[in-house]
């Protein structure tokens, strides 16, 4: 509940940011008056009109996963490609509406706005939610399944941005002598883990280690309807240079070379 919440409100103030920039895209242009000659009222109901059709262009592109970084490249592509589509939908818009003309730098400055406030405000909104969803209890709790410097590292990670997957216990296969891992504690092997699942209401498990649990671990999480995921240094690859693609529509991790003449996909 308290995620929908919080991704509730992310989804009404971008809306609001949305309009909320052409607005003041439209007293930049105009000045600080409603002029008589190209009236605020149509101008700023073409926008709440396009608003929901610019978020869900934004949502498509997977902008608010609270795990990815705001800061990402990705998202930056995403925010104005979406913003594209928004200043084209509202452009034909009030044409078909009211055919009439009115300035195209407006639409530059409504553009340009709406970028800026919308990437500000997803890096403020970013800390604020996270913030939210890392409050005890986590909105997240997160098993992590073997002990290794990969696994110390994402911990150290996960706990330094205050990422909304929040690890709250570790499970080895293999046993280890550490009763704690920055904070988060060892409870044993893997013969507690449905007792960890139950017990701590796991919602993600992240395996680390111990390719050879892998059918039984995502067979546990189908069971309880937890989300698994896998890092890549489990199937031996550690070079970071992996990335999910689509292979005739599945979905495959490809390693590309750093140079070759088979590498099509470069």
């Amino acid at each position: 509940m308290r995620f929908r919440l919080t991704l509730l409100l992310w989804l009404l103030s971008d809306l609001a940011l949305f309009v909320g920039s052409y607005a003041l895209a439209y007293f930049l242009r105009i000045g600080w008056i409603f002029s008589s000659v190209f009236p605020f009222g149509p101008y700023i109901a073409v926008a709440v009109i396009v608003a929901p059709l610019w978020l869900l262009t934004l949502i498509s592109t997977r902008t608010f996963t609270l795990t990815r970084p705001q800061a990402s490249t990705e998202n930056a592509i995403g925010l104005v490609s979406a913003c594209v589509v928004g200043v084209a939908l509202f452009a034909l818009t009030y044409f078909f509406l009211f055919d009439l003309f009115f300035s195209r730098l407006l639409l530059i400055i409504a553009f340009a706005l709406s970028i800026l406030l919308t990437a500000l405000w997803h890096l403020i909104f970013e800390r604020i939610a996270r913030g939210i969803l890392w409050k005890n209890p986590p909105a997240f709790p997160t098993l992590i399944v073997g002990v290794t410097r990969e696994s110390m590292r994402l911990i150290e990670l996960l706990a330094k941005t205050k990422n909304p997957l929040c690890p709250v216990a570790i499970l080895d296969a293999q046993g280890t002598k550490e009763k704690e891992i920055h904070g988060i504690p060892v409870l044993g092997k893997l013969d507690k883990l449905e007792e960890t699942l139950v017990g701590l209401r796991i919602t993600h498990l992240i395996q680390c280690s111990d390719l050879e649990q892998s059918l039984n671990l995502l067979s546990a999480c189908r069971t309880r309807k937890i989300t698994y995921l896998l890092l890549p240094s489990v199937l031996g690859i550690v070079g970071r240079d992996e990335r999910i693609e689509s292979l005739e529509g599945r979905a495959v991790v490809m390693v590309r070379p750093e140079k070759g003449r088979y590498a099509l996909t470069q």
